[in-house]
């Protein structure tokens, strides 16, 4: 028997200046989670079903994803979210969901009950429907908050990595500005805000079995279409027999660098442990690109890291240590 231990995260990249009261909202909420996986863990369930805890983080608005995603350029919500059983390398996809109240569920569907591993937009929905799975209208994902950062960053003529970012934060955006003053680029394209929060789970239970999940809204003012590294096996989400990772930040730099398979593949091959391997891709791998991820090791191992400025996190393991924080 091995040890257990679990990690959550809301996101890579926090506004500075973002208000006590949802920092602190935000680490209940991942405390929460954490709590009824360390519950889960303790009755014996196995890593695939604890990491469905997404669920909760899609429920709950506070987050990008489910409840509370971020809009597309036409105001509407479009979600993805994959899972990965690590034992035999199992995984399920959704991309372009708009009714699906909770896409980390529907995944695992297209995991254990579709031959294919992957299923988007009107074919995920119809599988959906074939599914039983809970259906909602498009509105309910939408709250006011975002209505009002849509249309910050349309008149800001930008992509929005951070919507909920106070509208002081706007005082100076323009395209003209996110043009010349900003830093940080997304393909090469300027980019003015920069705090995705997307979510995730990884776990590994007393069998040494590891499981990762991940789940987003996406960017604020996407085009209709566009899909990130969550939904993608090997860079938002991978697990293996070594470890389980789930990623967060800049989708397209985790796309190129194929960062959650990467951890494995240098653990695999350079005889990495888990912590180090965290830290060489994020160091190594991301090019320009801000991210973060969380990953477990078969031996009971849990880690972190991020090149942002802070991440949404959580973790805790069978020996009674358990942290939940924001800043590095």
């Amino acid at each position: 028997m091995g040890k257990w231990a679990i990690a959550v995260h809301g996101g890579a990249g926090v506004d500075p200046n973002l208000p006590v009261q949802r920092q602190e909202a935000a680490k209940q909420l991942l405390t929460r989670c954490l709590n009824l996986g360390i519950s889960a863990l303790r009755s014996n369930c196995p890593a695939i079903d604890v990491v469905e805890l997404v669920r909760e983080l899609e429920t709950d608005p506070l987050f990008n994803s489910g409840r509370g995603s971020a809009l597309t350029e036409n105001g509407t919500v479009e979600m993805e979210a994959s899972i990965m059983d690590g034992p035999k390398r199992r995984c399920g996809a959704v991309s372009g969901l708009t009714t699906v109240k909770n896409p980390i569920s529907l995944a695992r569907l297209v995991m254990e009950k579709s031959p294919h591993s992957y299923l988007a937009f009107s074919g995920a929905e119809e599988f959906a429907r074939q599914q039983g799975v809970e259906l909602v209208d498009n509105e309910y994902f939408i709250t006011e908050e975002n209505v009002g950062m849509l249309k910050l960053a349309k008149e800001a003529n930008s992509i929005l990595f951070d919507y909920r970012i106070p509208n002081g934060g706007f005082e100076t955006c323009s395209a003209g500005a996110a043009a010349t003053d900003s830093p940080l680029q997304m393909n090469g394209l300027p980019i003015s805000l920069y705090a995705p929060e997307t979510v995730g789970c990884v776990v590994v239970d007393q069998e040494g079995r590891c499981a990762a999940a991940t789940s987003t809204g996406g960017l604020m003012n996407k085009r209709t279409g566009r899909i990130g590294d969550s939904p993608l096996i090997g860079a938002g989400t991978y697990a293996s027999n070594l470890c389980g990772v789930s990623c967060t930040g800049e989708g397209e730099a985790i796309i190129r660098a194929t960062l959650a398979r990467d951890v494995a593949a240098v653990m695999e091959y350079k005889g990495l442990c888990l912590q180090e391997a965290v830290d060489f891709v994020i160091k190594e791998r991301l090019d320009e690109g801000q991210a973060g991820l969380i990953a477990v090791s078969k031996n009971g191992e849990v880690a972190c890291g991020f090149n942002a400025n802070g991440m949404f996190r959580g973790c805790a393991t069978e020996d009674g240590f358990m942290e939940v924080g924001i800043w590095p």
